[in-house]
């Protein structure tokens, strides 16, 4: 019979044996239990316990509603967004003031590399001012055109920002994108113009356009040098002052938005919720209202930087959830939570993603399929903006056709995956997403819509089998000095751009407004912009829905055989362009065989464009040559 007695003597026959294996083998043998006396006279901390219980737990309840404010950090890309966090961050000593202190928040390696930040961060600062302590929840956003997703999702939790402008550059596209997207959320706009101790800065200029294109006073721009921390408090003030606290009730019962997360191979999911209503600790039962499972809170806390567990969060406030998610689906973005046995209206979730490039991703080895696809989901659920979809290939094998908001969205994950999971992979061209209406009743039963989406050229349907295509336009906006004005706008009509707007927003830049084809700008538009711009110009775009257009399959064959990963779907009008230039860099890219090889562009049978590489010719001679060698030095006289 199993007695207290018998787990006491099984106890010590383990430890003993432990001790003899760990003495063997050179290795430490197991701590002695402590006496219960020599417990409480003990003052070192049992290591036994976690980090995260050795940590001094916050007192949340002690800032209401009234002392919290919410806010984010936005602008164009490299104009100082991650400086201006690392010093509000010193400021409210969230961290020490030292010199290594550059782009804290930016965690992740691509974005320390890159110099750009990719992934919204969090942080919670404490602030004393007129001798009340209020919660800054700050939110420091991407900045590029690919990211505005992220930026999106980050203006959720907020109620106010702070829209940074280079007082050397003035207004780029980005910033007016990103200007409106707070605009539509109805959300406080603080403008702040930062670099002012550069040399060739002009704060009163950017001043005038901030009021002409945004309509803001200038007497409400800070002016601010995040580099050197000049006049950075006063930044935190008016968060304070202009920035309302946040609309919650806490007597309600709970309602959190899921507008971030992040995966731990052994924590599981990191949710990052913003409370709306009630409060949540753990021990909690919470349900998810988008897969209506039931979870624990194992943990609750806030980021300050890192994760500080606490004891409860509170409506109003910002910080992290631990709930037991092992399931890389279960932290949907925009997802609300709540009490179990208190459902709640969920809350109206942001708007989601829409993937703008395709591209096929297949492991180099066949081998490593499974821990590819692995690091596939566990990074999808720390960017949970790409979209992915099974696909094989006769060619490269089994794979995944994935979904990204943009070319640099594309690199910066195939650059994570290859950082973070040690994975290899073979990218296909990047593709938009194309839709058909379907002609005929067979066809609409067959694929249960009248309008289908092709996100695989390979798929694209013929002609006869559709009244009309339809293609993804945007709505771009160019911001350039005047002086390029001429260039880009034949440009801009090389790629089948349609004008819509242009504005001076002062004396020498004129913003410019086009719709574009999507398929036209994806790969190589920015570069063309930049170098035609001498690097000035800036370049932003938004999804403007679908137009019909002529389109059509182009096929590339080799000798005779279609190669299904080179299919590309192009304009009626520029398909002999492309598919001569298509021919013509295989060219110079295969190598010679000892045949031929014809390569060749068709739409349908009819054959566009053809290149040759030709074969190595047989050096039917050498074998004489050879021959005749070998006989002189044979008949050579000895000397």
């Amino acid at each position: 019979m199993w007695t207290l007695a018998g787990q006491g003597c099984w106890r010590r026959r383990a430890l003993a044996s432990w001790a003899t294996r760990a003495a063997r083998r050179g290795l430490p043998g197991p701590r002695p239990a402590p006496t219960r006396g020599a417990a409480a006279e003990s003052k070192t901390p049992d290591r036994s316990y976690s980090s995260a219980d050795r940590k001094e737990k916050i007192d949340m309840s002690r800032f209401s509603v009234e002392n919290t404010r919410n806010f984010s950090i936005i602008a164009h890309v490299d104009h100082g967004k991650s400086t201006l966090a690392d010093r509000l961050l010193e400021l409210t000593g969230a961290i020490d003031k030292t010199k290594n202190n550059k782009q804290v928040l930016d965690k992740l390696q691509v974005e320390r590399e890159r110099g750009i930040t990719v992934k919204a961060q969090t942080a919670s600062l404490f602030y004393d001012y007129e001798g009340k302590q209020y919660l800054l929840n700050l939110i420091d956003t991407p900045g590029h055109v690919d990211f505005s997703y992220e930026v999106s999702r980050s203006l959720s939790a907020c109620q106010g920002v702070l829209l940074v402008v280079d007082a050397n550059e003035g207004i780029q596209a980005q910033t007016v994108a990103n200007f409106f997207l707070a605009f539509e959320a109805q959300l406080s706009v603080i403008p702040v113009i930062n670099k002012i101790d550069l040399k060739n800065a002009d704060p009163e200029s950017v001043e005038k356009q901030i009021e002409k294109v945004f309509d803001i006073p200038s007497d409400e721009c800070i002016k601010i040098s995040a580099k050197l921390g000049t006049n950075v408090e006063s930044v935190l003030q008016a968060v304070i002052k202009r920035i309302p606290p946040p609309k919650v009730h806490r007597k309600n019962p709970l309602r959190a938005l899921v507008f971030d997360s992040t995966f731990d191979q052994y924590r599981g999911v990191i949710a990052n919720v913003a409370l709306f209503d009630g409060v949540v600790s753990k021990g909690d039962k919470i349900v998810s209202a988008h897969t209506q499972k039931t979870y624990e809170v194992n943990e609750v806390g806030v980021l300050n930087p890192n994760e500080q567990p606490t004891h409860k969060l509170y409506a109003g406030q910002v910080g992290y959830l631990i709930a037991g998610m092992k399931d890389v689906t279960e932290a949907q973005v925009g997802d609300t939570l709540y009490l179990h046995k208190q459902p709640v209206e969920p809350l109206p979730g942001f708007k989601s993603a829409k993937p703008m490039v395709f591209a096929g991703m297949y492991p180099i080895d066949q081998s490593e399929y499974n821990n590819l696809k692995s690091a596939i989901e566990k990074l999808t659920l720390n960017d949970s903006s790409v979209t992915v979809h099974r696909d094989s290939s006769l060619a490269l094998g089994a794979g995944w056709r994935l979904g990204f908001l943009g070319l640099l969205h594309m690199e910066v994950f195939n650059q994570r995956l290859e950082q973070e999971y040690n994975a290899s992979v073979i990218l296909t061209t990047p593709t938009v997403p194309y839709k058909a209406v379907l002609s005929s009743a067979k066809l609409i039963k067959e694929y249960r819509e009248k309008e289908i989406t092709i996100i695989n050229p390979a798929q694209f349907p013929d002609k006869s089998k559709v009244t009309e295509y339809l293609e993804p336009i945007v709505l771009g906006t160019i911001i350039t000095p005047d002086e390029y004005i001429g260039k880009i706008m034949m440009l801009c009509q090389a790629r089948r751009a349609v004008q819509k707007n242009m504005m001076y927003i002062d004396q020498n830049r004129i913003m410019l407004k086009y719709l574009f084809p999507l398929n036209e700008i994806v790969v190589d538009f920015y570069d063309s912009l930049k170098s035609l711009s001498s690097g000035y110009a800036s370049f932003d775009y938004e999804d403007a829905g679908y137009q019909t257009a002529e389109l059509v399959k182009m096929d590339i064959l080799l000798n005779g055989n279609i190669v299904e990963e080179l299919v590309t779907v192009v304009h009626k009008d520029k398909a002999y362009s492309a598919g001569k230039a298509i021919c013509e860099r295989l060219k110079d890219s295969l190598p010679r065989q000892l045949f031929e090889i014809a390569i060749q562009a068709a739409l349908g049978s009819k054959i566009i464009a053809r290149e040759t590489v030709k074969a190595y010719r047989k050096n039917v001679l050498a074998k004489c040559f050879l021959k005749m060698f070998f006989s002189m030095v044979v008949i050579l006289p000895e000397k």
